[in-house]
């Protein structure tokens, strides 16, 4: 398939409504105790995970604390989504909140986080219910592209995992197709959310507006 390139910047909205003073503090005083690569993990991580694009965090705060032996970044540039997260690892009752040590928050564009990555330095990356960027003429803006498909493949090692999920019909065929024409991944797909795959609150809403999201793993070769 022919589409362009991914650009080297950012569409969509950076911020949302105003800020309460504790977000604020999260943000100014909190996050950069957990930024990546500034703040190096407080573990020495058996593995070496990545999601972009955690949107309100949970699925990441999930798998980061069932797996402290993980190294988990999770990328996003929405501030109300990174003070989401950062409300989990610091709720409003814990006076002299503590980072966890497993988990680091890079908020900025995660594609070239991934290409600076080495080869096999990933063993799981995740891809929850992206932007759909549904307009033709926006498709080189979707994460999942030949391009980063090719990036993926290289940063992950042999036998590691691409998790994506997709509530979104035009992103669910374009996602087939990308993933049809490539051959480095073995792919599944399901529309049940498999076993392990913590719940996210995209999910909720999209199954609550009637729409069904669908659920690829894909397995580097």
């Amino acid at each position: 398939m022919t589409v362009k390139p991914p650009p080297d910047r950012l569409y969509g909205r950076h911020k949302g409504k105003g800020l309460r003073l504790r977000q604020l503090w999260l943000l100014a005083e909190f996050l950069p105790r957990l930024s990546w690569p500034e703040a190096p993990f407080g573990v020495e991580p058996r593995e070496l995970w990545l999601e972009v694009g955690f949107g309100g965090g949970e699925h990441a705060f999930e798998l980061a604390t069932k797996n402290p032996d993980v190294g988990y970044i999770a990328a996003e540039v929405f501030e109300t989504g990174i003070c989401s997260l950062l409300s989990r690892i610091a709720p409003d009752h814990i006076e002299h909140p503590e980072p966890l040590p497993n988990l680091r928050l890079f908020t900025d564009d995660a594609r070239p986080l991934l290409r600076g990555m080495a080869d096999g330095a990933l063993s799981k990356l995740f891809l929850m219910f992206p932007d759909p960027w549904p307009k033709a003429r926006h498709a080189k803006r979707r994460f999942v592209h030949p391009e980063l498909v090719v990036d993926a493949a290289r940063v992950l090692r042999q036998g590691g995992e691409w998790r994506i999920a997709s509530d979104d019909p035009t992103y669910q065929q374009w996602t087939d197709e990308v993933l049809g024409a490539q051959e480095v991944f073995a792919v599944t797909r399901t529309d049940e959310r498999p076993e392990g795959w913590p719940p996210t609150r995209y999910e909720a809403k999209a199954i609550a507006a009637g729409r069904q999201p669908l659920y690829w793993s894909l397995t580097r070769r």
